[in-house]
């Protein structure tokens, strides 16, 4: 029997143009109680990448700093869900979060940019707010079909068009 698990708080404030979207934490990042804490996840590689600095050897409460001074907002799509594993395709009887509730802690918000096709299933539920929505391929290490230099193409695009890095 699959155990009902809660999400993160989400990680946003006055500053935030950009909101990332997962699904939902793996269980690495559920035990590190950290987004994106599975080594093999791209997530912080990337925007290290796209920042030029060696963000993934930060501390999580600096990677965190960092990304909220940048206009970065993250969050998953899921407050709580049951699931074994931490594939997205394990995730049943899910409860979507009130993306309506932090837009309104986030007046600065441009975008809402999904990581993943699980996340991306709920677009419709971000577009309410009236913002641009954008589906980002995954970062997680179950994504091996796109490389590194390609998903970093793709975010680029992104956060080139609302402000979060240059060229």
């Amino acid at each position: 029997m699959d155990k009902a698990l809660r999400a993160f708080a989400p990680l946003g404030n006055e500053n935030t143009k950009v909101l990332v979207l997962g699904s939902f934490p793996s269980e690495r990042s559920l035990q590190m109680q950290q987004y994106y804490a599975h080594p093999q996840n791209q997530f912080w590689h990337i925007l290290g990448a796209l920042w030029h600095i060696d963000l993934p050897t930060l501390p999580y409460e600096q990677r965190c700093a960092e990304a909220l001074r940048r206009g970065l907002g993250i969050w998953d799509v899921y407050a709580s869900c049951e699931r074994q594993g931490s594939l997205d395709s394990a995730i049943h009887n899910a409860t979507v979060n009130d993306f309506a509730a932090l837009a309104r802690q986030c007046p600065q918000l441009q975008a809402i940019a999904h990581n993943g096709s699980e996340s991306w299933r709920h677009h419709k539920h971000a577009a309410s707010l009236g913002l641009p929505v954008y589906k980002l391929p995954s970062t997680s290490p179950a994504n091996a079909s796109w490389s590194f230099e390609r998903k970093l193409q793709a975010w680029r695009e992104v956060f080139m068009a609302h402000g979060l890095c240059a060229g």
